[in-house]
C-alpha cells in the first residue's frame, strides 16, 4: 500500500528523478510552456511554483537558493528574477496551468501542456 507516499518515482532512482525534474524546470522557465506526460507535469508544478515565489523578491539568499535548484544556470535564474518574478509580483500563487492532451500514440501515455498563466 502506498499510503502517504506522494512522490511519483517514474521508474528512476532518486538522482535520476531529481535530474529529470531540474531539467524540466529549466526547459519550462526557458520556454514558458512545455509538453510532457501528465504525471510529470503534475510533479513539476509545485517545484516551479516554489521557484517563482522565491524569484518575486530579489535578494542574494533567494538568488542562491534558485541557482542551486537549477544546476547553477545563471541565464535561467536571471530570466526568473528579471522577467517572470516581477510579472507575478502581485499574484499569490497559481502561476501555472495544465492542459490535458490526447494520449501519445506510441505508448498511450496521457499527455499534458504546462504553461505560465499570463
Amino acid at each position: 500500500m502506498r499510503h502517504h507516499n506522494s512522490v511519483r518515482k517514474f521508474g528512476r532512482t532518486k538522482n535520476a528523478r531529481t535530474a529529470l525534474m531540474r531539467g524540466l524546470v529549466i526547459s519550462f522557465v526557458t520556454h514558458g510552456r512545455i509538453t510532457t506526460t501528465d504525471a510529470k507535469a503534475k510533479e513539476l508544478r509545485p517545484m516551479v511554483e516554489k521557484i517563482i515565489t522565491r524569484s518575486k523578491v530579489d535578494t542574494l539568499q533567494n538568488r542562491r537558493l534558485v541557482l542551486s535548484a537549477l544546476y547553477n544556470n545563471e541565464l535561467v535564474t536571471k530570466k526568473l528574477f528579471e522577467e517572470i518574478g516581477p510579472a507575478f509580483a502581485t499574484r499569490n500563487g497559481g502561476y501555472t496551468r495544465i492542459y490535458k492532451l490526447p494520449r501519445r500514440t506510441s505508448d498511450g501515455s496521457p499527455m499534458a501542456i504546462i504553461e505560465l498563466v499570463a
